[in-house]
């Protein structure tokens, strides 16, 4: 049996086994996944082992998605622009670094088919999922603008996307556009009373997304005219990671996401 793992410092309640393995029934193949807390220290031990047949694939979350970058043999070109690794594949001998997050964004949009090609898109965040996002909409065909308290402290940071604005919070006040997306924690489960903009600038908006999916509709999600959750992309991130390890396409992504919906969501 296949082993798969997610590495993280603290890993605390997670879904991912749940998805993954749920993956593996649909696809009708035999492999296990499982959570690993590791240390900085640590890293290298685990590398070998996928190396060495021990462990098949890996997901990184925080705070190793850019430290595990210095392990591995190539990166793919959009893992590369975005800065991050989450998945790591054995490919013909050579460790291969993947952001399925900017996959399970993509997914996000096609599976609720919203065209942003040629509309303004605003991104709320400047963390690491904030730079999956922009990828996707930059691929996607979206004018995309970040949002940041400190526009300028945050330039040079995100200067490898060509074509990205960067603009404050009172610059967004005269903005409207196709897609607004929450990237930052603000309305999480348990400070489910907080939005990170004022309802006004949602509404500019013709949809939302919020990649919180706990609660199942944020403050900011209630305010949209149309939006989705993040539990869309945490699906779809790990169904791509599934596909990447074992080489084949899963044509079952609604079947699985009802299943962790059902679970997550307790309906």
């Amino acid at each position: 049996m296949r082993k798969f793992i997610l590495i993280g410092e603290k890993l605390g309640h997670s879904y991912s086994p749940e998805i993954h393995r749920a993956s593996m029934r649909k696809m009708g193949v035999q492999g296990d996944y499982s959570l690993l807390e590791v240390s900085s220290q640590e890293i290298p031990g685990v590398i070998e082992d996928i190396r060495g047949g021990k462990i098949s694939g890996m997901n990184v979350t925080i705070p190793y998605k850019v430290e595990v970058m210095n392990y591995l043999d190539l990166i793919t070109p959009e893992a590369k622009e975005i800065g991050a690794v989450n998945t790591v594949a054995l490919e013909d001998g050579k460790l291969v670094g993947y952001n399925t997050d900017y996959w399970g964004f993509r997914y996000t949009l096609e599976k609720n088919e919203v065209d942003i090609e040629g509309k303004r898109c605003v991104i709320l965040g400047g963390g690491g999922s904030a730079r999956a996002v922009i990828k996707a909409l930059q691929d996607m065909g979206g004018i995309v603008y970040l949002v940041s308290r400190s526009p300028e402290r945050i330039r040079e940071s995100f200067s490898n996307f060509k074509g990205l604005s960067i603009i404050s919070y009172t610059e967004l006040e005269e903005l409207q556009g196709e897609l607004i997306v929450n990237t930052t924690p603000v309305g999480m489960y348990p400070k489910t009373d907080a939005c990170v903009v004022d309802a006004q600038i949602i509404q500019n908006f013709s949809r939302a997304v919020d990649l919180i999916y706990n609660p199942q509709e944020t403050l900011f999600l209630s305010r949209a005219k149309e939006g989705e959750n993040g539990l869309y992309m945490l699906v779809g991130q790990a169904v791509k990671a599934q596909e990447i390890w074992w080489k084949r396409s899963l044509d079952t992504f609604e079947d699985i996401y009802a299943h962790i919906e059902g679970i997550v969501y307790k309906k």
